[in-house]
């Protein structure tokens, strides 16, 4: 009997705004089907946390290897790093809305010497995919419809209003997530969590060389083992997702501040220039120089490295 080919796994990634802690998408333009190959969307994962509130349908979510109905007035926590794709039922149309949120920035701007705290709350934030039943977390729910709403109706002082509902639905996430008996159903991260941890390890140490025995270790696997898995899950090599994660920070800074080229080499994990700009050529397709005079040409090409690393929605 011939083997079932795994699903490859797409990675796909939110860019919050500049100045601003959550990307919101919100409104009828969410209002569509959902499923796997329909409208590009397959199983996928993100470079941010994924808060969803399903306001009407009915349908399927596959949390990585297991499957949750879902019904209007759901509600869904999805760490980083964690498959998941949304199916209508019967093809019918569904209405979801979404924040992108990367709590370790939220967290680092509200406790900037507490590292310790930071930490603890982030294992916490990012062991379980969740999903809720309508009204089975009620204080969640509130917290996230607040969030909406300051997104949809901008108001005086909506950055300084959004920083602290942020701040408070993090901790939520993280206080909920150490109490017993929790409401919802919890999802362990499976099939891509054999690699998580190195990915985990990437995100947070892509400045810092990186050796790939160092990542198996931290997923016990031999080396051989985890390069297989990892290229099976994720359509590239372990050095290529170090490679995209560093490129698309350098994009970040040089969009934010006001680095030399040098500067933001280093600060990627680059120690020569001329390794950084033939990287950046690779995936970007320019220089980082002619990026950051038109970067609005650029972009696009960013998102599309990969076939498996795509811009989300």
């Amino acid at each position: 009997m011939a083997t079932k080919k795994k699903q490859e796994i797409e990675f796909r990634y939110y860019e919050v705004p500049e100045g601003e802690q959550v990307l919101a998408l919100l409104g009828e333009s969410w209002r569509r089907v959902y499923g796997d190959d329909i409208n590009g969307f397959s199983l996928h994962f993100h470079n941010l946390m994924e808060i969803g509130f399903c306001i009407e349908g009915t349908g399927d979510m596959v949390l990585d290897e297991e499957t949750v109905t879902y019904s209007s007035g759901a509600l869904t926590v999805i760490p980083m790093n964690c498959p998941h794709v949304t199916n209508s039922r019967m093809n019918n149309l569904n209405y979801w809305e979404y924040l992108f949120l990367d709590p370790e920035a939220i967290l680092n701007a509200a406790y900037p010497k507490d590292s310790m705290f930071v930490n603890k709350l982030l294992e916490r934030i990012n062991h379980h995919a969740v999903c809720y039943e309508a009204g089975q977390n009620e204080e969640l729910e509130g917290l996230v419809r607040a969030v909406m709403n300051e997104c949809r109706n901008r108001k005086s002082y909506s950055v300084e209003v959004l920083r602290g509902l942020l701040l408070s639905m993090v901790i939520v996430i993280a206080r909920q997530e150490a109490a017993p008996g929790l409401e919802g159903q919890h999802f362990q991260k499976n099939g891509l969590g054999h690699i998580t941890q190195a990915l985990d390890h990437i995100r947070a140490h892509y400045m810092e060389e990186i050796r790939v025995t160092e990542l198996a270790r931290k997923c016990s696997l031999s080396e051989t083992h985890f390069r297989r898995i990892f290229v099976e899950y994720m359509n590239m090599t372990p050095a290529e997702y170090v490679m995209l994660i560093r490129i698309q920070n350098a994009c970040e800074l040089i969009k934010k501040s006001r680095y030399s080229m040098e500067e933001v080499a280093q600060r990627v994990g680059y120690p020569t220039v001329s390794t950084f700009n033939r990287n950046f050529r690779r995936i970007v397709g320019t220089s980082p120089y002619q990026y950051k005079k038109n970067r609005e040409g650029y972009e696009g090409k960013l998102m599309n490295f990969k076939i498996s690393a795509k811009k989300g929605w």
